[in-house]
Order: C-alpha cells, then structure tokens, then sequence
C-alpha cells in the first residue's frame, strides 16, 4: 500500500478504528502530533464509502492510518485480515498511501478513559457511540509519537 516513498512531513492525516459494524475516524496533525476524534461511520457500503469521500474532500489528509488488530501475541485475526483488505480499499480507492499501525491496545485504553470520564460526570452512556471515534484517536496518536519518527 504504501510505497518506498519517504513519509510526509506536514499535514494532515486520517486514522481509522476498523471494525465490522462501525468505524472510528480521527484526525492527526503531523507538525503538531496531535490527534482528535472525529466521528464514527457505519461499515455499510456504499455509504461508507461517500461518508470517507465527504471526510477527504473536507481533510484533505496527505496520509490515511488504519489500525490493525492484531491478537495479544501479534498474530493475524479475522478482524485483522479484514482491516488490511479496508486498508487495501482505501488505498485502492483513493490513492492515498496508507499504513497500518497495531492497535491492540487501543480499544482497551478508549474504554478505560470513556469509563473514567463517566464515573467522573463527563460523559454519558449514549456517547458510548464514540469509542470507535477515540479508539481511532488513539491508534492516529500511536503513529505520531512512533511510527512517524522512522
């Protein structure tokens, strides 16, 4: 997907929580290294597909993170091999390159923080619906602060 060329120095980049029924966008700033969620779309194409439109038409994102679940001891899932053939779509699709950034703990870390902030008052659990969003938040932050770097 992503070719020998040497990776962006500035601009945006979209990341995103892969999962069968709903995915996680974020966005990260490359100068900066910081990310935020964005929002969670339904993993039903066509749809998917003009909502992922909509978000690189108003983005303009120079690179596309998609996080790759791998199980405990680094090994393929079902999940995992899905989440490479999205990645392959997008970049497919788009043109755009894209990396794949091992998210396994992610999802655990989005759910600790979203129960902290409800036991804190800060949330409700109608936003459960943003995990996805702060996992993809969390998987763009992984890419920033490592993978980047290289």
């Amino acid at each position: 997907m992503n070719s020998a060329k040497p990776k962006p120095a500035a601009g945006l980049i979209l990341g995103f929580d892969y999962g069968s029924k709903r995915i996680g966008v974020a966005v990260g700033q490359l100068i900066s290294g910081t990310a935020s969620s964005l929002v969670v779309v339904k993993n039903n194409p066509p749809e998917l597909w003009l909502a992922i439109e909509d978000l690189l038409t108003e983005w303009k994102p120079v690179l596309l993170i998609v996080g790759l679940p791998l199980d405990l001891d680094g090994e393929e899932t079902d999940t995992s091999k899905a989440a490479r053939k999205f990645a392959g779509r997008l970049h497919g699709r788009f043109g755009l390159p894209v990396e794949l950034q091992d998210e396994r703990f992610t999802s655990m870390d989005a759910s600790e923080q979203f129960k902290s902030l409800r036991q804190q008052g800060g949330v409700t659990r109608k936003a459960a619906k943003t995990l996805d969003a702060a996992a993809a938040r969390l998987i763009t932050e992984h890419w920033l602060q490592h993978s980047h770097l290289t």
